[in-house]
């Protein structure tokens, strides 16, 4: 598969456009949890405005009082046209769709779909926390296959997990975070067509959570899973609202390959009842008119990766970074400070600085901290600077 490369669009950098004084008028997450002096770099929401079609079009609506219950195609129409423009994938079938609430819940019913209770769920760790909560609130068992030293894939050890899981004959799953969020590792067409294939070999259903497609660095090819051969029996969740910052707009779709059409079709219809309409309004509006902003946010991301590099090496030598190729996320391992295995709690109380820390990200996180780098030049800037003065 051949991904049509991101163009330089002639938007502005959406990341240098608000000042810090008017982003901590904002009352979300981010900047209600820690107090004023600290810089917040953590959780998933980005420092930008809206992309203005996506103003427009909740505008519209806000002023039509169109804000009822859901209906309709729109939100899958303009994901298929999008992935087909974007990922030369024309696999993604509206009519194997459906509306589900947000991400994580659309997995929970997906793995409701393919597992009973008790069964086990693998994912690769270090992987994003809710994984392991969501699983076990479900009465699922969580069982890891951790990433390689190289943060990507081991299919030696994911075969090895898979053939335990069903080692007593019951059912599986495989959550794939693809791209995987914390390391942005954008897993290749080989990777997945294994992963795929190994499936198929022990009986595993896999789920991918696919939230972070949009944001995939330039020359970089992002596979869908349900495009690998052998992935016919796949279900995937994907959204806009990681890459347009619309978390508070929740809408998701859930997608399936061709053999788990009935499985989805199987989905409580209620389930379609949670998504926000004004959501779905949002989400649609994204995909299909506001890709210009996306890829100005895109070579705005790509600028931040290499200004952090360059700032790590220059003021915390010690710590190891490997830029990844998706995500606005940057995982950074920390063990060679000797601050042991929440350095993230140092950061916060010596420097004022809010990341993620590693240890609910499961093994492999001990030592390590997630940074957000969905801000500023001048505030990632000023994390270093404070991180760096705080361990002197």
């Amino acid at each position: 598969m051949t991904r049509i490369p991101h163009e330089t669009s002639g938007e502005p950098n959406p990341l240098r456009a608000l000042t810090l004084d008017r982003l901590r008028r904002r009352t979300s997450m981010k900047w209600r949890t820690y107090p004023a002096d600290v810089l917040p770099l953590w959780v998933a929401e980005m420092d930008v405005p809206l992309a203005e079609p996506v103003v427009r079009a909740v505008t519209d609506a806000l002023d039509l009082g169109d804000t009822g219950y859901p209906a309709g195609t729109a939100y899958a129409e303009a994901l298929a046209a999008f992935a087909e423009k974007r990922w030369n994938w024309d696999g993604l079938a509206v009519e194997r769709t459906a509306i589900v609430p947000d991400v994580m819940l659309g997995v929970v019913e997906m793995i409701e779909l393919v597992t009973g209770h008790g069964d086990p769920v693998v994912v690769n760790p270090p992987v994003y926390p809710p994984f392991y909560q969501f699983v076990a609130h479900m009465d699922r068992r969580v069982v890891e296959a951790p990433l390689g030293a190289d943060g990507r894939l081991d299919l030696g050890v994911l075969e090895e997990t898979f053939r335990q899981a069903v080692a007593d004959g019951g059912r599986a799953a495989y959550l794939l975070c693809s791209p995987h969020n914390p390391t942005g590792a954008v897993h290749t067409a080989e990777e997945l067509s294994a992963v795929a294939s190994l499936a198929e070999r022990y009986g595993v259903r896999v789920v991918a959570d696919e939230i972070h497609a949009p944001l995939v660095v330039g020359g970089t090819d992002f596979v869908p899973y349900l495009s690998v051969p052998g992935a016919e029996r796949g279900l995937s969740l994907m959204s806009a609202s990681k890459a347009w910052n619309l978390a508070g707009l929740k809408a998701a779709l859930a997608i399936a390959g061709p053999g788990a059409a009935a499985d989805l079709a199987r989905m409580p219809e209620e389930v379609g009842h949670g998504p926000s309409h004004v959501g779905i309004i949002a989400h649609t509006a994204a995909l299909r008119d506001g890709v210009a902003w996306l890829d100005a946010l895109l070579t705005g991301l790509d600028s931040n990766r290499r200004l952090l590099a360059d700032l790590l090496a220059e003021h915390l030598p010690a710590i190891r970074y490997r830029p990844g190729d998706a995500t606005y996320l940057a995982w950074l391992d920390c063990r060679g400070l000797g601050l042991g295995d929440d350095p993230a709690d140092v950061f916060l109380h010596r420097g004022r600085v809010a990341l993620n820390s590693g240890l609910p990200f499961g093994t492999g996180g001990a030592g390590h901290v997630r940074l957000n780098l969905a801000a500023s030049p001048e505030v990632i800037t000023e994390a270093v600077r404070r991180t760096a003065a705080a361990l002197r």
